[in-house]
């Protein structure tokens, strides 16, 4: 690796958009490649690539306050939780803020990624888009090192019952709004999953306005966060301690937990089969009057599919027109051949610091978490251990080191979380910046200053 090495990353949502500011910090110079025509990723509603999950009424489920970058904060201006073209004129405001724009090829998907023998990468790029009509067919360039910001929440993930449903289905991914991709209007809906879009979209197109009946089905079910307390956001006061031990403050919070949301078959759903904070909670204020209202039935998993009868765990049927799967996203990476680097079929993808590969020491992902309770300062953390890492100011511990922390960290992390393809990524974000300023980047800085100690000792003699 020379000493300024090129560096290329994949994606210009926030984890390459953070990458590329903290990069240039460090005086790297870094091409960003995105398949779109405009940053956000995810937060580009409607966007070209097709990495969207926005719907249109999407307000985002993590306060302001603990949304922004540390070192860009959102508008005073902004309401506590923005809209989601609030967020991306939040991502447009920053990337002009620290002039990303000119390290972006835009229209360029990245078809492959090949790790060379002796080092480094070689991408394989196509134009796309009106940029197709101006490049002859595909090229390749050369990068010393390689950052992964492609995203998590753009391949959606569908459930598998038996039997076979014959009305309608898509997943929460395609869904727009009651018009969009399909007509939501007078018809017997059932939204699988209980996350924060199976909620938003259940809320929806319960509305008496739309004249449907909608059916919330939830094989786990899930503990309810309030979006406000006291009136202030609820994440306001939520902060984990790093000084006492995680256990201790889940306990507390369990304890809590009834007192300022009630138990979820309070308002009609099914008992949890797991403690609050052993699975990723929903955040919704409406949910519950839904629910509460009878605008919202609740049922338990699907046993079987037959036509358009559904049939549930507890012995209930219902007939349907449309099912909405909200059922989560794979993990993907459709540039690298799947004996490279690949999740597995429970969406886990072992990564030191949910961030390095062990032995590609020329790689790292940025992104790639569940964060709680938020994900923008998350993601700029990592992003900065990116530019120190690029720098040659961190390296990772040998490689045995590295499988042993893994198995450490997601034993702190996801060990008492539901085994579930949705939380083989969770993280609390406040303990890993912590430890990620506190312990990991310290270490990093001396394992890098060792190794070039030692490779100069060697040239000496």
């Amino acid at each position: 690796m020379t000493s300024t090495p090129s560096v290329a990353v994949i994606g210009a949502g926030i984890s390459g958009l953070t990458s590329l500011k903290m990069l240039e910090d460090y005086g790297i110079e870094a091409v960003c490649f995105e398949a779109s025509d405009r940053i956000g990723g995810n937060w580009a509603f409607d966007n070209p690539n097709g990495s969207s999950s926005a719907y249109r009424s999407l307000h985002i489920d993590t306060s302001k306050h603990q949304l922004s970058f540390r070192d860009f904060p959102m508008p005073e201006e902004f309401p506590d939780f923005p809209h989601h073209t609030q967020i991306k004129q939040y991502l447009d405001d920053y990337a002009d803020a620290f002039d990303l724009l000119g390290s972006i090829e835009f229209e360029t998907r990245v078809v492959h990624a090949e790790r060379l023998a002796d080092g480094g990468w070689e991408l394989t790029l196509e134009r796309t888009g009106s940029a197709a009509d101006e490049a002859d067919g595909r090229h390749t360039r050369r990068f010393d090192l390689l950052v992964v910001g492609n995203g998590h929440h753009w391949d959606p993930r569908f459930a598998d019952f038996p039997g076979e449903f014959t009305g309608e289905t898509i997943h929460s991914h395609a869904y727009i709004d009651p018009w969009d991709p399909l007509h939501l209007m007078d018809k017997k809906i059932l939204v699988v999953g209980i996350g924060n879009s199976a909620a938003d979209i259940a809320v929806e197109l319960s509305s008496k306005v739309m004249r449907n009946e909608v059916v919330l089905s939830t094989r786990s079910s899930a503990w309810i966060v309030p979006k406000y307390i006291a009136g202030k956001p609820a994440d306001k006061y939520f902060a984990t301690l790093p000084y006492i031990p995680y256990a201790w403050q889940r306990k507390v919070i369990q304890a809590m937990q009834p007192m300022s949301a009630g138990t979820p078959e309070s308002y009609g759903l099914p008992k949890p089969n797991h403690k609050f904070f052993e699975a990723h909670p929903t955040q919704s204020v409406e949910l519950p009057l839904r629910l509460g209202s009878g605008d919202v039935t609740a049922k338990g998993d699907i046993a079987r599919l037959d036509g358009r009868t559904v049939h549930f765990a507890d012995g209930s049927s219902g007939e349907f027109d449309v099912m909405i799967q909200a059922t989560g996203y794979n993990t993907t990476f459709p540039f690298f051949d799947r004996e490279f680097l690949s999740a597995d079929a429970h969406n886990h993808i072992p990564l030191y610091k949910r961030m390095f590969p062990p032995g590609i020491d020329d790689l790292v992902l940025v992104g790639f978490a569940q964060s709680t309770p938020t994900l923008f300062p998350f993601v700029e953390a990592q992003a900065r251990l990116v530019a120190a890492w690029a720098a040659g100011l961190y390296a990772t511990p040998d490689i045995e080191e590295m499988r042993r922390v893994i198995v450490e960290d997601e034993k702190k992390y996801i060990g008492h979380m539901l085994d579930t393809p949705r939380h083989q990524q969770q993280v609390d974000y406040f303990l890993y910046e912590h430890d990620m300023r506190t312990a990991e980047i310290p270490r990093g800085l001396e394992r890098a200053r060792t190794r070039r100690a030692t490779a100069s000792a060697r040239v000496t003699a």
